[in-house]
């Protein structure tokens, strides 16, 4: 059993740590300092919407990961087409997962969308069956609103006519 997480703390560290407005740097140290502070994780980091209905790789730590992802495939793709966070205990159980790393057993994805517009998706994945709680779900949510709300996101989303 996983020792619980105090997201308000971690929070606090977070906000204090995007020292800057600058996306690049802020999604960097976001990736880090999540990677550093939650257990049982082996992998995170942002995907960006640089092209319609395409995920590109942006920020993360971790091994080498799947570039691109269509909205159509996988966990970071579903939470990018429908805008919804996805948490899932299985990732072998989903008909259309992109394994990236073979070890990877259950995924966190939060969407991230500013204005109406999805700019990316934060995606967590780790080596143990249902490492995700809603405690985690809403911890980690809570976190990306941190980042977005001390971060200057520019238009990365290419508007097709």
């Amino acid at each position: 059993m996983q020792n619980s997480v105090d997201y308000s703390l971690l929070n606090r560290q977070l906000e204090a740590l995007l020292d800057t407005r600058d996306w690049l740097t802020n999604s960097a140290q976001t990736c880090a300092f999540i990677h550093q502070e939650l257990s049982d994780l082996n992998w995170v980091g942002f995907y960006l919407q640089r092209q319609p209905e395409v995920l590109g790789l942006g920020p993360f730590q971790g091994q080498p990961a799947c570039h691109p992802i269509p909205f159509s495939k996988g966990v970071c793709g579903a939470a990018a087409r429908l805008r919804i966070t996805q948490r899932v205990d299985d990732v072998h159980a989903v008909a259309d997962h992109i394994a990236c790393d073979a070890n990877s057993r259950s995924e966190l994805v939060i969407p991230i969308v500013i204005d109406g517009d999805l700019w990316g998706v934060l995606d967590l994945d780790s080596p143990l069956h249902a490492r995700f709680t809603q405690q985690d779900q809403a911890g980690i949510e809570a976190l990306v609103a941190t980042f977005m709300r001390q971060t200057d996101l520019p238009d990365l989303i290419k508007k097709t006519s």
